[in-house]
């Protein structure tokens, strides 16, 4: 296996094609398949599946490049540093379910740090991606939450992935939602006061489980659902037909503005919220900084 390898699977992955692949890297097509041949007669898997519509990524391959894609960087990090001393940047990536605090605790990495030499990518995203990124290396970090019904099924699937999850703090399950809806002023809400208005939840996409809901009950029958993809238009929501989400209470109206509270929802279940990461990885100073400002909510959980 050569670092060329390396770089040529990249590339065909990123086009889509060996054809264009090879006019990119300025070889000949032949060359290319020859190259990647040798690479999959090595590893002993195929790392992309040939189609008269072109090509797709094995799922093994999926992971092939995830580590692929670490190697190349590493490289270019060392030949930037000690040989041709270009200024290269290195680069941090964030995959999380949508959670403000999540995005704040990003916010303040990207300012302890800054982008001069170093570029950021945050993926608030479905669970199954949030695990997914972290398995093929698209993020060094996932954030999600467990509890007593999607533990079991989520650790498997952590496993099997070779990833471990740490948990950070646990909290109570709040409603969160407008200023302006009438159960804003209330000490405590239950089911039946909520079931009144729009429950707001977070699409999971083609991976549409129970385990994979971003708000617990998920098994509850709600009279009336609003699925979206985006955390704003949630927020929009909220305002504009009263809507609610459940979730761990921690606001952060420095992002999310002063117009929404989190009203405790009487129950007793509680969230787990903790963060992926690949086992056998040592975890680079930026991460271990994130996994620093993300542990200081553990302070803003609500009783």
């Amino acid at each position: 296996m050569t670092l060329n390898q390396l770089k040529y699977v990249i590339e065909i992955s990123k086009q889509n094609s060996i054809n264009e692949a090879a006019k990119s890297l300025f070889i000949s097509q032949p060359s290319l398949t020859a190259a990647l041949k040798s690479l999959e007669q090595e590893v002993g898997f195929d790392i992309f599946t040939r189609t008269n519509n072109g090509i797709t990524v094995t799922v093994k391959g999926k992971e092939f490049l995830g580590y692929a894609r670490s190697v190349v960087e590493q490289y270019d990090i060392l030949d930037a540093k000690y040989i041709s001393q270009d200024n290269i940047k290195r680069t941090f990536q964030v995959s999380m379910q949508h959670y403000t605090f999540a995005v704040n605790s990003f916010v303040s990495v990207i300012e302890q740090y800054g982008m001069d030499e170093y570029e950021f990518e945050v993926f608030e995203t479905t669970t199954y991606d949030v695990i997914d990124n972290v398995r093929n290396q698209r993020s060094e970090i996932g954030v999600l939450y467990m509890n007593n019904y999607n533990s079991a099924v989520l650790q498997k699937m952590l496993r099997d992935a070779g990833l471990k999850f740490t948990p950070l703090f646990d909290c109570s399950i709040y409603a969160y939602m407008s200023k302006k809806n009438p159960l804003a002023n209330k000490k405590y809400v239950t089911m039946e006061d909520l079931d009144d208005y729009p429950c707001l939840a977070f699409s999971q996409g083609e991976h549409n489980s129970f385990y994979f809901a971003e708000e617990v009950l998920s098994t509850y029958e709600y009279k009336r659902l609003v699925r979206t993809s985006d955390r704003a238009t949630i927020l929009n929501l909220m305002v504009g037909i009263n809507g609610y989400t459940l979730c761990s209470g921690i606001i952060c109206e420095d992002l999310n503005g002063t117009d929404y509270c989190a009203v405790k929802l009487k129950t007793d279940e509680k969230m787990t919220i903790g963060y992926v990461s690949r086992k056998h990885s040592k975890m680079s100073e930026m991460g271990q900084k994130y996994i620093e400002e993300l542990s200081k909510y553990k302070d803003m959980v609500l009783d």
